[in-house]
């Protein structure tokens, strides 16, 4: 059976974007059976859980054949193992990796940066001068992104796992300032989660939080 961490409290904020999210949503792609380890503020930073995942975060993954740590490498870990989120042609799956590293590398850098300056360090004086060059640096890589994106449903000519990963990514990106410039990404982010498997997953997270508070 296939089982991922995931914790059983996070702040309001947090919830619906801790990263097992991208595990969960991908398993449900994938139509793969799975079950959740939930770990209290305590547990994740015990001996036990760090031999699983050494910076005490979520998600790690195990599957019967491998235990791993790292969103990225367990969508595309998943992914080779179901069509729904990789195609099976060399080419396609070369540019569904491409994709999820894009996401992981080239887009979600910028838009973390922005975020932890407005979630944690808001009227701090360096924040204040630092945030014009951050909300650049997302308008940048969002130009670029969809300018790539064009009028395409998704990033290539089907959803893949890339796109469930930048899709998690754009979830991110909260200041009105910004995604008003965007409307083809607004969309596109909006197609995505309106998918069956993303709206199963965000219950199934949300319902964690919704328990712990009963």
């Amino acid at each position: 059976m296939r089982k991922f961490s995931a914790f059983e409290w996070v702040p309001d904020f947090a919830r619906g974007h801790v990263k097992e999210m991208r595990v969960r949503w991908a398993l449900e792609e994938a139509g793969l059976p799975y079950r959740e380890m939930r770990l209290t503020q305590e547990e994740k930073a015990g001996a036990p859980y760090l031999q699983l995942q050494p910076f005490g975060q979520v998600p790690c993954f195990e599957d019967g054949e491998v235990s791993m740590f790292e969103s990225g490498a367990i969508v595309l870990r998943i992914a080779e193992q179901s069509e729904a989120l990789m195609p099976r042609d060399a080419q396609g799956r070369a540019r569904t990796m491409s994709w999820v590293f894009a996401a992981l590398n080239s887009v979600e850098p910028e838009v973390a940066h922005l975020a932890a300056i407005d979630l944690f360090h808001e009227g701090e004086e360096w924040a204040r001068l630092r945030r014009p060059g951050a909300v650049e640096n997302v308008l940048h890589r969002l130009r670029q992104l969809a300018g790539w994106l064009g009028d395409r449903d998704y990033l290539e000519d089907r959803f893949t796992a890339g796109d469930l990963m930048m899709t998690t990514v754009l979830r991110e990106v909260r200041q009105e300032e910004v995604l008003v410039q965007f409307p083809t990404l607004r969309a596109y982010r909006e197609r995505c989660e309106a998918r069956p498997a993303f709206r199963q997953a965000l219950a199934d997270h949300l319902a964690i939080y919704a328990q712990a508070a009963e």
